[in-house]
């Protein structure tokens, strides 16, 4: 055995490479063929009565597949060029910011887009110095807010306060809520519909005014709606010469929306003249010759729903004259000083005039409802004269003095 071995030494070097060559050769063909049995699944032997085609290999969808991931691939490596890109700009702006150059905090990706899209260093350097301003405004207008918002939270601080103490101070009083001020304020007005003095709104005046005036006449005659109802004797208003449909009509529905079916007040198509008795009627225009003295709580006043912007003067005064009227203007003149301009009121103003009237009866009082901006202040004469007639009735010597003054006559002779 031994000697065999020795015989064949020197041909090993030959004989070993080209058994393992034919080892390999042999075992190839089975590694192969095993592998394949394990990928592939077992398919059932077909029956004869159910046999089918075998499915074909689908070479369009390997192709798009192959495709899609070529795209997926190219897309990923621009993405990451462009993620390189953007890191090198971002660190030259950051370079810039350190060397003190007017440079943005905070920037972002269009920005930074459209700072590599710039041609130049220079081109670069302006625009980041644009957003750089553009930010500190930016921070400027934020800064102004919270001071704002500050100052408004202390000033409801304050108020706060204030009317806690007064309501230390007045806690023997009830505070009536919302919903009970709603509720008084329509008893107060269900009673002036029975037996309160009607104050008639003038409606016919839609054609001679264009869409602003219209818009101003109606947020006057909603104010004065307003002032009347809060009053604590409002006047009966009526809305005569409301044509269904009209611009008065559409513009107040428009403005009360669902309560114009609710209101405490009277709108009708009806003239005032067909409701009311002539004698007991007064119109009030500026107008008119004929000066208001004292307020009567037997007369119907009728206002008429105008605003004077293109100034047409005598256009009321001329339509009570046809229906046979009489008319009245305010003694604003005795009162006031009256400085250059029209003597032309608001439908508020007058409103508020009237129910100052109605209550007091004083002119002084009623007149400080008249705008500062139309006079220089009232006149002493007057204001001597009213004052002093005020001081005679309270001390109820006006009318006993002359009798006084004659008897002492008498005693002395």
């Amino acid at each position: 055995m031994n000697v065999s071995v020795t015989c064949l030494r020197p041909f090993a070097r030959f004989l070993v490479p080209f058994t393992l060559q034919r080892r390999k050769r042999n075992l190839y063909p089975i590694i192969l063929q095993r592998y394949m049995c394990s990928k592939i699944p077992a398919v059932p032997y077909p029956n004869k009565e159910n046999s089918s085609p075998p499915a074909q290999l689908e070479l369009d969808g390997w192709k798009t597949t192959m495709k899609s991931s070529l795209q997926e691939e190219s897309v990923s490596t621009v993405s990451n060029k462009d993620e390189d890109s953007f890191a090198a700009t971002r660190e030259l702006i950051e370079m810039w910011r350190l060397l003190g150059k007017e440079v943005p905090e905070h920037i972002t990706e269009e920005e930074l887009k459209t700072v590599m899209e710039c041609p130049s260093k220079s081109s670069q350097k302006k625009y980041l110095k644009y957003l750089s301003i553009k930010e500190k405004l930016k921070k400027a207008r934020q800064m102004k807010k919270e001071v704002k918002a500050i100052a408004r939270e202390e000033a409801k601080k304050a108020k706060l306060l204030e009317t806690t103490e007064e309501k230390q101070q007045n806690f023997l009083f009830l505070r009536l809520w919302d919903r009970n001020m709603n509720i008084a304020m329509d008893w107060k007005g269900a009673q002036a519909m029975q037996f309160g003095q009607p104050l008639v709104f003038d409606m016919a005046y839609d054609n001679c005014m264009n869409s602003k005036e219209m818009r101003n006449t109606v947020s006057q005659v909603l104010e004065s709606e307003g002032w009347n109802r809060r009053n604590v004797d409002p006047f009966h208003i009526y809305f005569c010469n409301l044509k269904i449909d009209s611009a008065y009509h559409r513009e107040l529905v428009k403005c009360y929306k669902q309560k114009w079916d609710k209101l405490l007040l009277t709108a009708t198509e009806k003239s005032y003249a067909d409701l009311f008795p002539k004698d007991s009627i007064v119109y009030l225009t500026a107008d008119s010759p004929n000066v208001m003295t004292t307020f009567k709580h037997d007369k119907v006043y009728v206002i008429g729903s105008l605003v004077d912007k293109n100034m047409k003067p005598g256009l009321s005064l001329a339509k009570a004259k046809q229906q046979g009227l009489a008319t009245q203007r305010l003694p604003l003149d005795k009162y006031l000083q009256w400085d250059i301009g029209t003597k032309n009121l608001t439908l508020d103003q007058m409103i508020r005039i009237l129910l100052c009237l109605k209550n007091t009866g004083d002119w002084q009082e009623a007149l400080r409802f008249v705008p500062k901006r139309k006079h220089s202040g009232y006149l002493e004469v007057s204001q001597y004269s009213q004052d002093f007639v005020n001081r005679l009735k309270k001390t109820k010597t006006f009318s006993s003095y002359p009798q006084n003054s004659l008897n002492v006559g008498k005693q002395k002779k």
